[in-house]
């Protein structure tokens, strides 16, 4: 019986799996060392792989940062959309809280991965041309400015002591905006920068280990920051659920 061309080869599964797990114990040393743990030649000994082994799979350690911020990153993103995307779409807050809930639960599950994206720089790193995680990244600057922009009916009231003019943003950031969101004024990108840092800081002491000795709750500190960036926005949240 001839093999479905569509069915990998076993030496194709055994790729797939090695490369798994390359990143994987790469992931490992970043959580033990930090960033300046992930070497090519540290992985190949927790392998028990010779460096050049290693070479068949990434040429460089540069280019397995790459896949493993753009991979990590996509991960990310998908959860979030995922989850707002059971939120009906008219149900703008409910919408917010759920992307919100996602980032953080993400987050805490895979706490090196948001130290890779968000937190410590790999000491040489240079990223490829148009960034690690340029679909990603777009996916997620678009995710929120959606949030915001379907907030903005009823948060352009209250965001009318400081006005934002375009010159006042990256000329690559204008353009997805004002290609995906035509109608969406400046100062709203100005208060989507503000919803992600709002979303994002909580988020990063926590990983970071900056509340452990301050709350014993840190989820019910962030579900108090993200109902009020809720109702910041004009927006009534939903009703809290039993913890």
């Amino acid at each position: 019986m001839a093999m479905d061309e569509r069915t990998p080869t076993r030496r194709a599964r055994l790729r797939v799996e090695t490369a798994r797990e390359i990143k994987t114990i790469a992931l490992k040393l970043l959580a033990e060392g930090g960033p300046g743990a992930i070497t090519l030649r540290a992985i190949a000994r927790e392998m028990g792989m010779t460096a050049n082994a290693i070479y068949g799979y990434y040429a460089t350690r540069d280019d397995l940062v790459s896949v493993l911020i753009s991979e990590i990153y996509l991960s990310l993103v998908e959860a979030a959309e995922a989850a707002r995307d059971r939120v009906p779409v008219e149900d703008a807050a409910g919408r917010m809280l759920a992307w919100a809930r996602a980032f953080r639960e993400w987050s805490l599950a895979n706490p090196e991965g948001f130290r890779l994206i968000y937190g410590d720089p790999v000491p040489g790193y240079q990223a490829p041309v148009g960034g690690a995680a340029s679909e990603a990244g777009h996916r997620a600057c678009a995710g929120l400015t959606g949030l915001v922009a379907a907030a903005w009916p009823s948060a352009e009231a209250l965001q009318s002591e400081d006005r934002y003019d375009w010159p006042d943003f990256d000329p690559t950031l204008v353009g997805l905006v004002r290609a995906e969101f035509p109608d969406l004024p400046p100062t709203a990108v100005a208060l989507a920068l503000r919803v992600w840092g709002r979303l994002h800081g909580l988020v990063s002491l926590e990983i970071y280990g900056h509340l452990r000795g301050q709350t014993t709750d840190p989820g019910r500190i962030y579900r108090t920051e993200i109902h009020d960036l809720i109702r910041s926005l004009g927006l009534t949240p939903p009703p809290r659920t039993p913890r």
